[in-house]
């Protein structure tokens, strides 16, 4: 039995038609038995760059202990003209996280989802230290276990004061080596210690959503490496992405 921590995580597609633009990694979140795939919101839409999928098609298992078994499930990014994600903004500007309900009824009858919730959220922010060790389960460059349909897992530490929201943007800093792919990966720290054999549970806090490496706009392309930093949202905002949205009268 594969940890679960790597069933939460799921590779994501983008297409116009039929189409392939681009991979990304992304993540499964369950709040009052509504479940949502979580990515970032470039994934979905990047006006500047005019990255516009109509849909995503994300990988799912379909046995639990024959990881081999596994299908393609599309998602249509648009109903009725309208957007299917939520996203936000806050004092800082737009938060570059994405949050789509999927119906479970739609889903495979056999689909082997492990999911994080509310209680993986990092409510403490004192607990989290500077240097504090990381990983970021995802999908760089597309690269993953095509044959058991798994992603791989990087170091990181956490590299600006966590809880404080970095240049006054909702997002604090990472210190990993990353991929372009990797933008949604949930960015996880270890808790406790799994019981011997328990391979269900999901030992860990989700802190961040990965987005984006961070650079300097007047590095010396020549001179200077990057600084291979990255921004990751924090990951609190999913109690407001995943609020019920009122129903049309």
């Amino acid at each position: 039995m594969i940890e679960a921590v790597l069933l939460a995580a799921t590779r994501v597609s983008t297409f116009v038609g039929p189409s392939v633009l681009t991979q990304a990694s992304g993540f499964f979140f369950e709040r009052d038995k509504r479940l949502y795939l979580v990515t970032s919101r470039h994934v979905v839409i990047d006006e500047a760059s005019g990255h516009l999928p109509d849909r995503i098609e994300i990988e799912l298992h379909t046995d639990a202990v024959h990881l081999t078994e596994s299908t393609g499930w599309s998602i249509l990014l648009y109903e009725d003209g309208k957007s299917v994600w939520h996203d936000g903004r806050d004092s800082g500007g737009e938060i570059d996280v994405a949050a789509i309900e999927l119906d479970r009824t739609a889903l495979p009858p056999n689909a082997v989802i492990r999911a994080f919730g509310p209680e993986h959220l990092q409510s403490e922010l004192d607990e989290v230290e500077v240097g504090a060790s990381l990983v970021v389960v995802g999908f760089p460059l597309g690269f993953h276990d095509t044959l058991h349909h798994v992603p791989v897992v990087r170091h990181a530490v956490v590299a600006s004061s966590f809880g404080v929201r970095f240049q006054g943007q909702g997002f604090f800093l990472t210190d990993a080596r990353t991929h372009r792919g990797t933008s949604g990966a949930p960015v996880l720290m270890r808790v406790g210690t799994p019981k011997a054999g328990d391979r269900q549970s999901l030992p860990w806090k989700l802190l961040g959503v990965h987005s984006a490496r961070m650079d300097m706009g007047d590095r010396d392309l020549v001179l200077d490496e990057s600084l291979g930093l990255n921004c990751a949202w924090y990951a609190d905002i999913l109690l407001t992405l995943t609020e019920p949205r009122p129903s049309a009268e």
